[in-house]
């Protein structure tokens, strides 16, 4: 399979993965937060985050170090060293969890009452703790099957579990069960997400009989990339999480913290349905490009920026337009003040977005003394912006601080990237996009304020994509070999219906040949 088919294959299996999981999470998330309101939903998003930052924290580099040193030496034919690989990362994963499991304990002793007053503070602890393993080890298998470039294991995951959530959810809806009960199910789903994750890596890995231990030069260089990138990963959970739920909490009150989770995970969310799903392809895409070059890899980091933001403009520029309905229709009206922080997520997020390749590229090519220089620099700022506008401006202000810091960062690790690998953006093709973006943006905005929320919705999300797609043919965005691989998969998928989008790509194809 040559590599624009496998790309293709991997991106079929991590977007059935990414939006089957993300897509009833989100389902998930709106059912807790309109049954629970602003309030408990902010004190339930906290324990979340708590659990969050202690996977990270745990699986710090770990998961990176899987991926890449995984893709690394089934590329260099040295797969009976998986195995020693992935015993060694087992080992200081132990470690690490000890750690976390001991600190969290004491942490929530001392600050329980202060962080989630009038809740059972022993029934939470375990669910911190349990969670917290069973995600942790989940995480890796998912890491160990990405390593393996083998998405169609992650998608399986997330079919055969996210649906299981979801029916928990509801059944505890049904009942008009408390907060704990909506905790309980997200224990029992941790620990069918680690069950089915076992059960698919398991095969993936050579015979152990095979198993022969690293060589040291690799062995040397797993530990130097872990450590580095162990920082890097858990003070960039800082800048790019919803430490704000926390601080909200601390400074303004429960229901600003749950009004800043409804932005910022619908926004997340939204960004990893269409993006993500090829982001989520890079790193090992980008390790295999540096193992062939430099020059390879910079074309690589080029082309895929351009895609990145090619793929999020759309996305964005629909859910700025139209942040008040989508909030309305999905969470209610108590939720209306979490429309405006939607739309700031959201814009912020393209930026963080396009910077997936870069960040990539600085992984793969052993640059994280220089990423962990910005991720330190940014998380300062985004800490002290935080504390600052929240205490002054409540929700706002956390909305500021958390658009600020993450259009920075990803500035940031951009402008590395081209630094160190002396690639240069598609500046000309990135604004006609935009471009594109905005004109349809600005077309779609004429529908809100006549109808109901799901048709104002359904008619300017399909007015936006139409006049997207043909602004983006009209100013000359997509390359020969771009439009001529839609014309396969017209063919091939639509057989050629509808007529007119074939003529169209045919037009497209040759003014593109004639500009080249």
């Amino acid at each position: 399979m040559n590599t624009r088919g496998q790309v293709i294959r991997n991106t079929l299996f991590s977007s059935v993965g990414i939006y089957t999981e993300y897509v009833l999470g989100m389902l998930t998330s709106i059912i807790i937060a309109r049954h629970l309101g602003p309030a408990d939903f902010g004190s339930y998003s906290l324990v979340i985050w708590l659990v969050a930052i202690g996977v990270v924290i745990t699986n710090a580099g770990l998961s990176s170090a899987v991926i890449k040193f995984v893709a690394e030496l089934r590329g260099a034919g040295r797969d009976a060293q998986i195995r020693s690989l992935l015993a060694w990362v087992r080992r200081v994963q132990a470690g690490f969890l000890a750690v976390v499991l001991l600190g969290g304990t004491i942490l929530f002793m001392l600050h329980g009452q202060q962080l989630m007053p009038g809740f059972d503070h022993a029934v939470l602890l375990a669910i911190l703790l349990v969670t917290t393993v069973l995600r942790a080890l989940y995480m890796l298998n998912v890491s160990t099957a990405k390593g393996f470039e083998n998405f169609r294991a992650t998608a399986v995951i997330a079919v055969i579990v996210a649906p299981l959530n979801l029916l928990l959810i509801l059944m505890v809806w049904w009942l008009d069960g408390p907060m704990e009960w909506f905790l309980g199910t997200f224990t029992a789903s941790s620990f069918a997400f680690w069950w089915v994750s076992r059960r698919q890596v398991a095969p993936l890995l050579p015979p152990a009989g095979e198993c022969e231990p690293l060589d040291d030069a690799t062995r040397k260089r797993l530990r130097s990339y872990t450590t580095l990138v162990a920082v890097i990963v858990a003070v960039s959970f800082i800048t790019a999480s919803e430490v704000e739920v926390l601080i909200l909490t601390l400074f303004d009150s429960a229901a600003s913290a749950g009004q800043f989770k409804v932005a910022f995970q619908l926004s997340t969310g939204a960004l990893l349905l269409v993006p993500g799903v090829f982001g989520a392809l890079l790193l090992p895409m980008m390790a295999n490009a540096l193992a062939q070059g430099r020059e390879v890899a910079s074309r690589r980091l080029s082309m895929s920026t351009t895609y990145l933001a090619a793929l999020a403009a759309p996305l964005v520029a629909f859910g700025i337009v139209f942040a008040s309905e989508i909030i309305h229709l999905l969470y209610g009206a108590a939720f209306s003040p979490a429309a405006f922080a939607f739309a700031c997520c959201l814009a912020a997020g393209l930026v963080s977005v396009v910077s997936q390749a870069a960040s990539s590229y600085l992984l793969g090519s052993d640059r994280q003394r220089a990423l962990l220089i910005t991720v330190i620099a940014c998380s300062l700022v985004k800490i002290g912006l935080d504390v600052v506008l929240i205490r002054q401006y409540g929700l706002n202000g956390a909305v500021a601080a958390f658009a600020a810091t993450s259009a920075l960062m990803g500035l940031l690790v951009i402008g590395l990237a081209l630094h160190y690998s002396g690639a240069r953006l598609e500046w000309a093709r990135i604004v006609r996009l935009l471009v594109a973006a905005a004109i349809a943006a600005a077309a779609a905005w004429t529908v809100r304020g006549h109808l109901a929320d799901l048709p104002t919705l359904a008619i300017g999300g399909a007015l936006l994509a139409a006049l997207y797609a043909a602004g983006t043919l009209l100013l000359g965005f997509w390359s020969a070999a771009d439009l001529r691989h839609f014309q396969q998969l017209h063919e091939h998928l639509g057989k050629g219906r509808p007529a007119i989008v074939g003529r169209l790509l045919g037009w497209a194809v040759r003014r593109a040949e004639t500009a080249a």
